[in-house]
């Protein structure tokens, strides 16, 4: 994904709290807390730390999750990606080196995570 190919930039050394609804594609290189929801792509950038729930098309970490995340579509861990919590995607992407500690649910669907939190919102 290209620089161009990104609606907005969350700034390093910025902090941000609240709730954030997009469409397209959102880098985050700062600190966020609070939810996220898109069925778009969210773009954790390495030095990053996200505190929430993320409701995503596409999540692609680098950086550091701690939270619950829901991809309708893929999870990509980078090598430097850090994620504690609860992921449902019906794929994932995991590079040698990436840290994952939690509980992962891939079955596909979506549908069958009655143990889980998250239920995904449409705000349009």
């Amino acid at each position: 994904m290209g620089k161009n190919d990104i609606n907005a930039f969350l700034g390093a050394g910025t902090v941000y709290r609240g709730h954030l609804v997009f469409q397209g594609s959102v880098r985050i290189d700062g600190e966020f807390e609070g939810d996220v929801e898109s069925e778009g792509t969210l773009v954790v950038g390495r030095e990053a730390k996200v505190t929430g729930t993320i409701c995503v098309g596409t999540l692609v970490l680098s950086g550091s999750v701690n939270g619950t995340v829901r991809a309708s579509e893929k999870i990509i861990l980078s090598k430097e990606a850090r994620m504690v919590g609860i992921i449902q995607a019906p794929s994932m992407a995991m590079e040698e080196g990436a840290v994952l500690k939690g509980k992962v649910n891939m079955d596909g669907d979506g549908d069958s995570s009655e143990d889980l939190p998250l239920k995904c919102e449409s705000h349009e």
